[in-house]
């Protein structure tokens, strides 16, 4: 037993949390991390917003949706591709909640006051793979805008 324990203070040992499972909570938030990190600054207001996101569409506090957060971004260490983090949404819901997503990918890109090209680029492939129309995607862009003004 002390050899265990001397175990867990030794250098070369490293706790690392668990993987989580790729379902679609986690895609979508990884998918959400994937865009904050598009234009390579991944900034607190992009943070924030994503934990507000998390929170609201699964009804978490903001603790557990910053811990659901974490462990998105550790499994985006693992699925580096975009296509299949959609391709686990895709399965997973439905036309609302994937034009809800959208939406939540807008926000979050209007979280930081700038839009880059590889958003946009995130963006397109997102409206494409879960199949929302590009006038439902112009519209909750514009919602996305809207909203960020009012607040």
């Amino acid at each position: 037993m002390f050899t265990r324990i001397l175990q867990l203070f030794s250098p070369g040992h490293h706790y690392r949390t668990p993987l989580p499972e790729a379902d679609a909570k986690h895609a979508l938030g990884a998918l959400l991390v994937r865009v904050a990190q598009a234009d390579h600054a991944y900034l607190f207001q992009e943070v924030e917003q994503i934990d507000r996101i998390l929170a609201k569409r699964f009804g978490l506090n903001l603790l557990d949706a910053a811990k659901l957060r974490a462990s998105c971004e550790r499994l985006l260490e693992t699925i580096p591709e975009t296509d299949k983090l959609l391709a686990v949404l895709h399965d997973a819901i439905d036309l609302p909640e994937r034009e809800a997503t959208l939406l939540a990918i807008w926000q979050v890109i209007y979280s930081d006051g700038m839009i880059h090209a590889a958003e946009d680029e995130i963006v397109s492939l997102v409206q494409q793979t879960l199949g929302v129309s590009p006038e439902v995607c112009a519209r909750l862009r514009s919602e996305a805008l809207a909203a960020l003004k009012d607040a």
